[in-house]
């Protein structure tokens, strides 16, 4: 199953460790229902991702104070991923010579600059989908009563994800029917 949105709060199904990742096999914590249950309106693909994992300490802190060692993380590596970069560094040797050239903390910096930016866009998409409800007096009102048993601090997300879902399958359901209209005119 893939995840059909990324979002930044999700949790392996039985561990509470919260991982930044939206990969297949994860099930956010947030307002998405009960475990497991995320990615489930794409079950008939599949994909298998392997993501990035961080191990915990494996003894506690001592009695002196000091904290134990702490083990470094380890990652897991995608062949199938793998080969894309190998790919595009392949088409792209400049692009890749200048990223090689960065220095740690500059290229550090540009990874979060692409999270903060991906959180930016995913901000916007829910504030416009909320304005678009608020313009429309009588889906607002479906949605509150949608919504009405939630707590009042996550309605807001709760109405944005239902309006999401609704629009991809209304998107959905014409690109399906524009393909079977070419099917059957020709």
């Amino acid at each position: 199953m893939t995840c059909p949105q990324p979002s930044r709060k999700f949790r392996r199904q039985g561990d509470s460790t919260a991982l930044p990742t939206g990969r297949c096999g994860w099930a956010q914590t947030n307002t998405r229902g009960p475990i497991g249950e995320h990615g489930k309106c794409r079950a008939t693909k599949t994909i298998t991702k392997q993501v990035m994992t961080k191990t915990k300490p494996s003894a506690p802190p001592s009695a002196g104070g000091n904290a134990a060692p702490i083990e470094q993380p380890t990652f897991r590596s995608n062949p199938e991923v793998d080969a894309k970069i190998d790919a595009y560094i392949k088409e792209n040797p400049k692009y890749w010579a200048y990223v090689q050239a960065m220095p740690r903390e500059r290229l550090e910096r540009s990874v979060v600059l692409n999270e903060v930016r991906q959180l930016d866009r995913q901000q916007r998409m829910r504030e416009g989908v909320l304005n678009q409800i608020n313009r429309n007096p009588e889906m607002k009102r479906a949605y509150d009563i949608l919504v009405k048993d939630l707590p009042e601090d996550q309605r807001e997300g709760v109405i944005a994800q239902i309006a999401r879902q609704a629009r991809r399958a209304v998107v959905r359901s014409q690109a399906q029917g524009q393909r079977t209209g070419e099917t059957v005119g020709v």
